[in-house]
């Protein structure tokens, strides 16, 4: 239960769940901590303002412990209102630029934007000390406060690119580019096993798991969800891996690790999808990363295409594929 939900997951929203074996007998402040990765002083006050209820009654105390099968629900309060506060102390790699957006290759280790788990030191941060001006995109009431200029995202655990917007005309262009699935976006991930086929699709939808919320599982009432992959190359040693690249034709939560956990074939060192084996990389960080982006410019219409190699954990891991 040590997983949390992706930073942003319960920001204005609901938990709904039926305690599992798991969280018998834990204190409610605590399992509510350990579902959203909040800390327990805000799941305190979130209980102080009468926000939980456990089989219908609201909880009074942050110390009542949990049964199996108790119906625990808990709303949370959006996210402070006001805009990020600019913090350049944020490396923020620029790939490629101009007046309406900015590429920027992001390193593992680094939340996009601030969310229930984490409000400093996120991307945004370094991105709007950088460039002021797309603070204007909340003042225009085009982007949510916490979230000027994106238009996508990355888990924590994912290096690579992302497009960041800067105009009113480049969020709603690259937006529209990429829910009608024309915005190409490459990822190159190392996977337990070898795969078999030298290409295909995992084509299934995506919803969060009723039996442990902290997780995304294919589902048959989930989002559509379909993920391309090519075999790179098949290594036998020191591990029984493949190297693969992938390409997202949609963009649901954790997608690519849920599909390739599903086929039996999860990212190395995903512990959340796959299983707890002699660990090759870092405490959260996985091989997955956003190597090629390329969509149309959101003003002229020119095709607009960025490169973002390994970087050196992922690289030592995979040798002879430095450049990839």
């Amino acid at each position: 239960m040590s997983d949390s939900l992706p930073l942003d997951a319960f920001d204005g929203e609901a938990l709904d769940i039926i305690v599992p074996h798991a969280l018998a007998g834990v204190r409610v402040d605590r399992a509510l901590s350990m579902l959203t990765g909040m800390s327990r002083g805000e799941m305190s006050s979130v209980i102080d303002a009468g926000s939980v209820r456990v089989d219908d009654h609201v909880v009074k105390k942050s110390s009542v412990s949990l049964a199996e099968g108790q119906h625990l629900v808990a709303v949370f309060p959006p996210l402070d209102d006001g805009s990020v506060t600019p913090d350049p102390s944020v490396t923020v790699s620029v790939v490629l630029e101009d007046e309406h957006f900015a590429i920027v290759n992001k390193d593992a280790g680094v939340v996009v934007h601030p969310g229930a788990g984490q409000r400093d030191g996120t991307l945004v941060a370094g991105l709007i000390a950088r460039y002021p001006s797309m603070l204007e995109l909340v003042e225009a009431g085009v982007c949510d406060p916490v979230r000027p200029g994106v238009v996508h995202r990355l888990d924590k655990g994912t290096s690579g690119l992302l497009v960041f917007a800067k105009t009113p005309e480049a969020y709603y262009s690259l937006g529209e580019q990429l829910s009608e699935r024309t915005m190409e976006r490459t990822y190159l991930g190392l996977v337990e096993g070898h795969v078999t086929e030298e290409r295909g699709v995992v084509d299934a939808p995506i919803g969060r798991s009723t039996r442990q919320p902290t997780l995304m599982v294919v589902r048959g009432d989930g989002r559509p969800a379909r993920t391309g992959y090519r075999v790179l190359s098949r290594i036998d040693k020191p591990h029984t891996v493949s190297l693969l690249e992938l390409k997202l034709e949609t963009g649901r939560t954790h997608q690519i690790r849920v599909h390739l956990g599903t086929i039996g074939h999860p990212v190395v060192n995903d512990t959340r999808y796959g299983h707890r084996r002699d660990r090759r990389l870092p405490e959260e960080r996985f091989f997955l990363h956003s190597t090629t982006l390329r969509f149309q410019h959101p003003i002229t219409g020119e095709t607009v295409a960025a490169h973002a190699p390994l970087p050196e954990d992922l690289a030592a891991l995979v040798p002879g594929f430095e450049s990839l």
